[in-house]
């Protein structure tokens, strides 16, 4: 494969990238963002046997899977943006693999919380590198037109590496124990950073944006921060997708332990009852998303956030639903429509943010919609759940997960009301981008 362009991914008239490389492209990056998946959730199905053996509360690993891994995260994905709007992408991308993935290894090793929380710390921080230059890569191999679809594919990683991290967590740590689980998926991504950093090649920012692309070298860091403020269309998505995020990451981190503890399921069958629909349904739902913004926000841009506006409200009855469910049966039948239409936002979130600044600010921009998003959604979700969990479990036992988890789906519940906001003034704003890429 060709080197990068330049340092700044900016040299002389690239080759023509052809359709075929520029899905390899996206196949090879939905992997990464599978593991990535993989190796933060597995976390959430292990939390039973870990909690056994390491003698911790659910406080606690609330906070380890939400909180102590988003607030490094989320403060170590600025600077690395910051990094990838200026070096070659790829490279960021494959370090941060193999960080990662070394650190997931590391966790199986953990004999105490805080061996267990300082690995995880490490896997945050390796993490940080994986998202946002992988959004700003992937925007130069796909124009406007197409970015919400490729976008949505990409994001499929989530749901395909959650189920792979339930489904093989839960067999293996029935098989050979949880500490065996952190080393097998931590390991098998070593070979994939291997691949990302010697077959992708960089492409100059905005190479797939029409018209004659204004290069901009990166605006000072307060600078870009005080631009991305004052662009309201993009401060109305990020705070939706916080809230959502809210409610997402709650379940995702304490839909298994609600299931064990309120329906009585053995390990192993949560992990494949619960992993093959956010798998299968979760990724169907956000690439039909991505796929019904494209068609749709061609004509009017309003649509790629009205869209999600409506799914999010149709989520919310929904994850009452699973809730409250009184069998096993109809809690699984309500989950899966609700996690179809939960995951429908997501491609068209993370293209309009793309599209809302200029190529020279698009990994920025991605983390930080990822930093508010996590601190929220990711830190806060996880852990109001494990808090109010403690709290309620003298007046309601292993069922207070439930009311927990209800809070968690009111706070979510307002996610709605701020992308359509978000889509009053997305026209404007999306002009105003163009308009800045092309030096007008």
């Amino acid at each position: 494969m060709e080197g990068d362009v330049d340092h700044e991914g900016q040299g002389a008239d690239p080759a023509p990238i052809s359709p075929g490389y520029s899905y390899y492209v996206l196949a090879l990056l939905f992997f990464v963002y599978v593991f990535n998946f993989v190796d933060r959730q597995v976390l959430a199905i292990l939390l039973v046997p870990i909690q056994e053996d390491l003698g911790v509360s659910d406080t606690f690993m609330g906070a380890l899977t939400g909180f102590a891994f988003a607030l490094f995260y989320t403060f170590a994905g600025i600077p690395i943006a910051r990094l990838a709007d200026r070096a070659s992408r790829r490279s960021i991308i494959a370090l941060g693999l193999v960080v990662w993935s070394s650190m997931t290894a590391v966790s199986g090793l953990a004999r105490t919380g805080l061996h267990l929380a300082v690995a995880r710390i490490g896997v945050g921080i390796g993490e940080a590198a994986g998202t946002p230059p992988a959004h700003s890569l992937l925007s130069d191999y796909f124009g406007p037109e197409r970015r919400a679809t490729a976008l949505s594919i990409y994001a499929m990683g989530v749901y395909i590496g959650v189920a792979a991290g339930f489904m093989g967590g839960g067999w293996l740590a029935t098989q050979f124990g949880w500490r065996v689980v952190f080393g097998v998926v931590g390991l098998a991504g070593i070979p994939l950073a291997v691949l990302v950093r010697t077959t992708i090649r960089e492409l100059p920012r905005g190479f797939s944006d029409p018209g004659s692309v204004q290069h901009h070298e990166p605006a000072p860091f307060w600078q870009t921060i005080g631009s991305l403020l004052r662009n309201r269309s993009l401060v109305f998505i990020v705070l939706a997708t916080s809230l959502q995020s809210l409610w997402g990451y709650g379940i995702l981190a304490w839909g298994p332990t609600f299931l064990i503890r309120v329906h009585g399921m053995e390990l192993a069958e949560v992990g494949f009852k619960l992993g093959l629909p956010i798998g299968l349904l979760g990724g169907a739902g956000v690439f039909f998303g991505g796929w019904l913004a494209d068609r749709y926000g061609r004509d009017d841009p309003r649509w790629y956030m009205r869209l999600p506006a409506i799914e999010c409200a149709l989520v919310f009855p929904l994850a009452i639903l699973f809730i409250l469910a009184d069998s096993q049966l109809m809690a699984m039948v309500f989950f899966c429509p609700l996690y179809f239409v939960g995951a429908m936002y997501v491609g068209p979130m993370h293209s309009t943010i793309q599209g809302l600044v200029v190529p020279s600010q698009r990994a920025m921009a991605s983390a930080a919609n990822l930093f508010t998003v996590n601190m929220l959604g990711l830190g806060m979700g996880p852990l109001v759940i494990g808090l109010l969990n403690d709290a309620l479990a003298s007046s309601f036992g292993d069922v207070s997960i439930r009311w927990s988890m209800m809070v968690a789906a009111v706070l979510g519940s307002g996610s709605s009301v701020l992308f359509w906001l978000s889509s009053r003034t997305l026209p404007r704003d999306l002009q105003t981008a163009r308009d800045a890429t092309q030096g007008r």
